[in-house]
């Protein structure tokens, strides 16, 4: 059962963005090495965090010092990586356009960076739980709920999506100076981290249902930073036949 519980709970954090790694990324040398960067920078907010918890002893049992702190470093470095890519931005179109043939779209970038941000913050929280989960024994059920291990999963996926969704309408709001949009992140980021805390109280069914509700907020803004319509959105979803798709190749 504790095997199940483990591929079940990785495949139910990660499968998703995984599989849109393996679609928009994994053929492209530069997407690859811009997540990874990002996945580096998130790491380095990660590192900043844990020095000033380590230095400030008198709130270290304060949990919300520490996250608190850790969502503005965690926004301070998405800041910083933004504006790394927009000083490469000249070198990284020449690379693109000259060798890969890659549509070098600052969305693009964006939405690559926010994906790194959340799989590096996804495999940090979600890790050691995964691990004792593989056995010999299911770990923290003395009083506590069997869903634990689930719920779990299912947090670290939405974050690992309002990173990415955070990531396209940070850059898109830099660029355009919607100061609103910078506000909307952080503020986001804040209030979803402050409302994991319920979690200490077993309230796991409030906070599914508090930052779902945040991540459906956030990808509808994201839809409309990113240029989405109504009409896009349905082609999107419209079946077209094999025969009218290859009609062009002819």
């Amino acid at each position: 059962m504790t095997i199940m519980e483990f591929f079940g709970c990785s495949f139910l954090a990660f499968g998703p963005p995984v599989a849109m790694f393996a679609i928009t990324i994994a053929k492209d040398p530069i997407r690859i090495i811009i997540m990874i960067a990002s996945a580096f920078f998130w790491l380095v907010s990660l590192l900043l965090s844990s020095i000033l918890w380590f230095i400030v002893i008198p709130l270290r049992n304060v949990l919300i010092f520490g996250l608190v702190f850790s969502v503005f470093f965690q926004e301070l470095f998405r800041f910083f990586f933004y504006v790394l890519l927009r000083k490469a931005e000249f070198g990284l179109r020449r690379v693109t356009e000259e060798d890969t043939h890659i549509n070098n779209n600052r969305q693009v970038l964006a939405y690559v960076s926010g994906l790194g941000f959340g799989l590096m913050s996804g495999a940090f929280s979600l890790v050691d739980v995964l691990a004792d989960a593989a056995g010999p024994g299911t770990m923290d059920l003395n009083g506590g709920s069997e869903y634990f291990l689930v719920i779990s999963a299912a947090t670290t996926l939405c974050f690992i999506l309002l990173h990415t969704f955070w990531g396209v309408i940070y850059f898109s709001a830099l660029d355009r100076r919607v100061i609103w949009q910078v506000v909307y992140v952080i503020a986001s980021h804040l209030l979803v981290s402050c409302i994991t805390l319920l979690n200490q109280y077993q309230q796991y069914v409030l906070t599914l249902i508090g930052i779902y509700l945040v991540l459906i907020a956030t990808g509808v803004i994201t839809f409309k930073v990113a240029g989405g319509t109504f009409n896009s959105l349905k082609r999107g979803f419209m079946w077209r036949p094999a025969a009218s798709i290859n009609v062009s190749a002819e």
